[in-house]
Parts: C-alpha cells; structure tokens; sequence
C-alpha cells in the first residue's frame, strides 16, 4: 500500500482542525435554569454554556471564516433590565488553565469545597451554592481562552498566532464584543476579572478594548502577574530575589522556622522583610562582590533571620535565595516541601530527598476536586457531553507560549502594566480592584506592591486603583474568612 505523502497528511490534519472547530461553534447553547439566594433575595438566573467564535484575521483585518470556537458559561439574572446590570467577564491564568478556578471557586453561584488551611478534602468533589458569589452584583461570563477548556483553535496558524501575549488579548476581545451583541449587552457597564497570568491578559484587554470603543468600568486583578520581571528568578535579574523576601518570611513564620522579634506574627514577620528590602537588602544586591567581607556576613545573617533558612546556606547562594531554594530548604530536615501556589500547605520529599521539582503541594490540593467537580457540574446541570477532555490546566499550551510583545523577539519580560497605566489614563472612570494572598509565593503580594508603585500615571490616577490582603495563597478564596472578605471588599469597592 502505497503511504500518504506528508503534505496530503498535512492537508488531513488542517481538514480536521477545521471540522473540530466548526462542529464546536453549529452545537446549540445549553441552557438551564436556578435559583440561589444572596444577600438576603433569591435570584433567578440561567446558566448558559455556549461557544463564540473568534473571527481569522481578528480585529485589524478582514474576517474570515472563524479561527477558534471559544468555550464560554455565562450566568444571567432573570426578571432584571439588563441595560443596567453590569456583565462581568472572567478567566484564570496559567497560561494553559481554564477558568473553572474563579467560577467554582469565588465568583460563580456554585462552588467547590476546599480545606481552609488549602490542604485537600477527601472525594467525592461536588458543588453546592455559593453563599459569596459576584453573581450578586454582576452577570457572570467565564470564558476559556484557547486551548483551555472545550476551546480550540482552527489551524496551526491560529494556535500559534492566540498562544501569544498579543494574540490571546486579540481573540478575546473579539470574543468579549462578539458576546455582547450577541446577548444585545452593550449598555451594561462591563467588568473584567482575571486571575494569575488572567492580570497579564486583563490588563492588556481592558487597554485594547478602550482602543475599540468598549470602556472598561472596572478590572479586577487576583494574584497579580503583570511584570514578570518581578517574579521569574533568572540571572542578573536580582529584583524576584528581594521581592519575594516578605513572602519567604511570612511562610517561614507559618511554619514556625524563625525565632526573635519576627517569630511572634505574620505581620511582624513582614514587616521585618520589607523593612530589611529597602533599607539593606536592595543595595547589598546591587553592589555584588564590592560589599565588604563584614557586610556580606550582617546581610547573610539577616536573610536566614528572615527566611528561617541557614546562614551557610544563605551565603553558598550568594544572598540570593530563589523560590525553590526555598521550597526545598525552609522543611528539608522533616522531609517535607512548601507549595508555591500555597505556603502553608507542605507535601512529603521523596525518599531520597531530592531536589527535583516534581510537583506543587498547593496546587494538587486543588487540581482534583476542581476537574472533578467541573466535569459532574457540566454534564449533570448543564448537560454538556463531558466525553470530550476538558483542559483544566494544558500544559502544552504552556509551554509553547510566546511571551513577546510586538516586534520582540526572544521570549523577554512580558509586561503588561503600561497597558493598564495607559487604560487607566484613558478612561477616567476606570476603577482597579487588586487582591494578593499573604502566602502566595507564585505571584508574592509585594511584588504587586511593587508593580502598583512602578504604574506611569499620576497620583491623582492612581487613586482608582486599590490594593486589598488575604491570608491565605494563590487562590486566596478557598479559605472561608478570605472568601467573604473578598466579597464584602468587592461590595465596599463597587459601591465606593
């Protein structure tokens, strides 16, 4: 038999491509009906789970036939004028996740179960009506990028060209717009809420959507990422280091490693941190090996005094303690590593005690009973056909992202914060809304801090933008406390 030659099989692969997407965007939405109660009325709302295409060429060029069908579920109220009701719009990070995190999480009106102190709950994973949700305030859309979710691209043109910075902020605007005509939306004032690199995105999109006409009201930043210069430790890049510092102290504490004066509380903990970063920290980094031998040492001692780690061990590092030094060093002599998503949840070393990073103690407690309870809410209440794989987490699609913008080249520092500083210039009624968990050491507090105060806009501007704390990590929500304290602090802020 004669084999098929590698551009007829190249041609079957971009047929199928297609077909996927088109069979994804001709399925009639599922749609089905609820009530719950918040703040003291019961609503009403239909849940729909429907794709949207996204237009080849996107915005700046001619349409063509659709690029990527996009999974959405939208929650509406029922029995209220939608021309004022505000719409929220929302999606998680990674890049790779989809947004099942916010929506069973935080935001939507049913929501997954997780131990307060982020360790996993035992099987089986439901959800169960959310007290705490946005829907209160909002119409809720969650939206999962492509390659996220049921959400697919047309062709490996499309795949690469939305794997990118620039191209997912361009796909979804396109699905943001084509949403809201398609449910006649365009007088609700619109919210945005992203979470993780969901800020990286969320701060781009709400300044291309200005770009397009659409005004943003409001954005709200969960576990903010939106200069990764401040969080990826590579070298000659000495900023992560001090920044992460407070957060190394904080979960230090947790964990009862510290002794004296930052031993007695969280905040004395960090407070002792961030003290230490600007007045020493900072410039023994900059000034490398001209520190003198007696300063290298008063430094090494305050860094293991901060982080609970050794001074041997601080100093072999030369001062530089990186996350998964951390991870791996802070519990080694009780086996144990610290989660990154979440600090205050540890999981058992190998063994051999090796310093493979093989997984995430706080993200594992979350992965299973999200996808687990994701896939029985979908096809049980909505009635989507779940034999299709659903991607919580596409790791593929991580690793292929491009993180340039523009003409770049190289896979540099994505930033996205002059985006929002423009935004926020150019829409003076955009009002920001940032939430960091105390232990998160993925995207750590006062690297936010950091990135806030590095925002090029005026005080006067930068007054629309908060900055709220949760004492818990990444996904700071799941901690019961912090879940209604979100809450409360979204209702002060909307009403403020």
């Amino acid at each position: 038999m004669t084999q098929p030659t590698s551009a007829a099989a190249t041609d079957d692969d971009k047929k199928r491509m297609r077909e996927k997407v088109e069979k994804l965007l001709a399925q009639s939405p599922h749609t089905s009906e609820a009530t719950i109660t918040l703040g003291g009325r019961t609503m009403t709302y239909t849940a729909t789970a429907a794709f949207v295409p996204v237009a080849a060429g996107g915005l700046d060029e001619k349409r063509g036939d659709p690029d990527a069908a996009v999974f959405t579920i939208a929650f509406q109220a029922k029995g209220t004028d939608p021309r004022s009701r505000p719409v929220c719009f929302a999606f998680n990070g990674g890049p790779g996740a989809a947004s099942v995190f916010l929506n069973l999480g935080a935001l939507g009106p049913k929501r997954v179960i997780i131990n307060d102190d982020g360790t996993m709950p035992e099987p089986p994973y439901t959800v169960s009506d959310n007290p705490e949700s946005w829907f209160e305030h909002f119409d809720l859309v969650f939206v999962d990028p492509p390659h996220t979710g049921y959400s697919l691209t047309a062709s490996e043109e499309a795949r690469k060209k939305m794997l990118s910075v620039d191209g997912d902020v361009a796909a979804l605007a396109e699905v943001l717009r084509t949403w809201l005509g398609r449910h006649k939306r365009w007088s609700s004032p619109i919210y945005i809420a992203g979470e993780s690199y969901g800020t990286t995105r969320g701060a781009a999109l709400t300044d291309r959507l200005q770009e397009l006409g659409v005004a943003v009201s409001g954005l709200i930043l969960v576990s903010c990422a939106m200069d990764l210069q401040s969080i990826v430790f590579t070298p000659r890049n000495d900023l992560p280091y001090a920044l992460f510092l407070p957060g190394f102290a904080c979960a230090a504490q947790y964990h009862g490693k510290l002794a004296g004066a930052q031993a007695k509380s969280p905040e004395a903990a960090r407070s002792a941190a961030e003290a230490f970063v600007v007045e020493g920290y900072l410039a023994a980094l900059h000034e490398g090996w001209r520190l003198s031998d007696a300063k290298r040492r008063r430094v090494a001692k305050r860094i293991a005094e901060l982080t609970g780690l050794s001074v041997a061990l601080v100093e072999e590092k030369n001062l530089r303690v990186s996350d998964e030094t951390f991870f791996f060093e802070l519990l080694r002599s009780e086996g144990r590593i610290v989660g990154r998503l979440e600090a205050r949840v540890t999981g058992p070393m190998a063994a051999s005690r090796t310093r493979d990073w093989e997984f995430d103690p706080g993200i594992e407690a979350l992965s299973a009973p999200y996808t687990m309870a994701a896939h029985a809410y979908m096809s049980e209440t909505l009635g989507i056909d779940t034999t299709a794989r659903y991607e919580v987490l596409n790791m593929e699609a991580h690793k292929e992202w491009n993180w340039n913008r523009g003409e770049a080249k190289g896979n540099g520092f994505a930033c996205t914060s002059p985006d929002l500083s423009r935004a926020l210039r150019r829409n003076p009624h955009l009002r920001v809304l940032v939430a960091s968990g105390r232990y998160d050491l993925g995207t750590p507090y006062s690297a936010t801090d950091w990135s806030l105060a590095q925002l090029d806009a005026p005080p006067e501007v930068l007054a629309r933008v908060q900055h709220h704390y949760f004492e818990a990590g990444h996904m700071m929500y799941t901690r019961e406390t912090d879940l209604r304290k979100f809450k409360a602090d979204l209702a002060a802020w909307l009403a403020g």
